[in-house]
C-alpha cells in the first residue's frame, strides 16, 4: 500500500534512517528529508528531542531551511525507514475522553438486570459525561518507551490475546517544560502534533485477582510495538485549533473511527494542564488525548492477522500498520 505523506504547513519533522545505518533527525518537505545532524546549531541534532529541547529558535532555522533550494543531499523518502518520530522522556495516556465513546461504553456495560429503555440509558449516560466535563476531572496513565513503533511498522499480535484492539489518538508533543500550568497557558507549551494508536490488548486489562482495585494498563498497553507513533511532527503553528482536526481510522479499507476532536470531554489545553499539576513535563514528552468512538470492542471485531489499519488524523498524515499473528 503506498504511504501517504501528505502533512499541513510546508515543512514536518521525522526520524529516518537508511537500511541498517543509526537513525537521524529529518526536515521533511515534499517527498523528501534533509539530515538535520549534519548541520550545525540551532536546526542541526543529534535526535528531534534535542530539537524540540531548543524549540524556539531552531523553529526559526528550519523555517529557513524549508524554504531555501532543495539541494542534491534531500534524500527520498520513500528510501528510508521511518521510525517513531521523537524518543520521549514520558508518556502519558487520557482515558475515557470522547463522549460519544464513553456513553458507547457505558450502554456496553450496563447490569444484565438493567431494564431501562435504551433511549433513558443513553439519556442518563450522557448526562454523566456532561456532569464529568463540568465538574470533574481527565483521567490520564502512564505508558512506557518500550511499546512505541513507526508509523508502517507491522503490529504483532501476542498468541496469548483474542482481544488486541484499535485506538486511535491524536498526541499532543511538549516543547516547553510544564509544571503547574494554567489552562490558558497550556497551549504555549505544545509546539507540535502527531498521531499515534494506542492498541490494547483488552482480555489483559481486568483481572478477575484486583477485584475492585480497578484495571491494569501496562500489560494491556505496553506489549512491544503497541504505540505505533507517527510518522510525522507537524508544528503547532501549521495545525491551528486541535479541536477541529479530524481522526479516521480504516480496517481493511472500511471506517471504523471517524470523528472530530471537538468530541473531547476535555481539550488539549486542559489535559496538559491537568498532568503538569503532578508531573513535570519535559520537551519531547507525549500526551495522548484519548480514542473517539468506533473501538473494535463496539464493532464486536477485534484485530487479525492479516489485516490493515489506515490512521489518519487531517494535517498529520497516515500510518499504515499490518496485523501479523505472532509465531515462536
Amino acid at each position: 500500500m503506498t504511504r501517504n505523506v501528505a502533512f499541513a504547513g510546508p515543512f514536518a519533522l521525522g526520524t529516518f534512517s537508511l537500511a541498517e545505518a543509526a537513525p537521524f533527525p529529518g526536515l521533511v518537505v515534499g517527498d523528501r528529508a534533509l539530515d538535520l545532524s549534519t548541520l550545525g546549531s540551532p536546526a542541526g541534532a543529534r535526535t528531534t528531542r534535542e530539537l524540540l529541547e531548543n524549540w524556539d529558535e531552531a523553529l526559526t532555522e528550519l523555517r529557513r531551511l524549508a524554504d531555501a533550494p532543495r539541494r542534491e543531499d534531500w534524500l527520498p523518502l520513500e528510501e528510508l525507514r521511518v521510525h517513531p518520530p521523537v524518543e520521549p522522556h514520558q508518556i502519558l495516556q487520557a482515558g475515557a475522553n470522547y463522549r460519544k465513546h464513553v456513553i458507547e461504553l457505558t450502554l456496553a456495560h450496563r447490569l444484565a438486570d438493567d431494564d431501562r429503555p435504551e433511549e433513558v440509558a443513553r439519556a442518563e449516560a450522557a448526562a454523566g459525561v456532561d456532569r464529568r466535563a463540568a465538574e470533574g476531572e481527565p483521567y490520564v496513565f502512564t505508558g512506557l518507551h518500550s511499546s512505541l513503533a513507526g508509523a508502517y511498522d507491522d503490529l504483532r499480535l501476542p498468541d496469548w490475546s483474542e482481544q488486541v484492539d484499535w485506538e486511535l489518538e491524536l498526541c499532543a508533543v511538549i516543547t516547553k517544560p510544564a509544571y503547574r500550568v494554567r489552562r490558558e497557558e497550556a497551549l504555549a507549551h505544545v509546539g507540535a502534533y502527531t498521531i499515534a494508536n494506542d492498541v490494547t490488548a483488552r482480555d489483559a486489562v481486568f483481572r478477575d485477582d484486583l477485584g475492585r482495585i480497578g484495571a491494569d494498563w501496562r500489560p494491556g498497553k505496553n506489549l512491544p510495538g503497541f504505540t505505533p507513533l507517527g510518522p510525522f511532527l507537524v508544528p503547532a503553528e501549521h495545525i491551528g485549533a486541535p479541536e477541529g482536526l479530524r481522526l479516521t481510522l480504516k480496517l481493511n479499507g472500511e471506517v471504523k473511527q471517524d470523528d472530530c476532536a471537538k468530541d473531547m470531554i476535555f481539550d488539549v489545553a486542559a489535559l496538559v494542564s491537568y498532568a503538569s499539576q503532578t508531573t513535570q513535563l519535559l520537551p519531547g514528552d507525549l500526551l495522548l488525548t484519548g480514542s473517539p468512538a468506533g473501538n473494535g470492542i463496539h464493532w464486536g471485531r477485534l484485530l487479525r492477522d492479516g489485516d490493515v489499519m489506515e490512521s489518519t488524523i487531517t494535517g498529520l498524515g497516515t500510518q499504515i500498520t499490518r496485523c501479523a499473528a505472532e509465531r515462536h
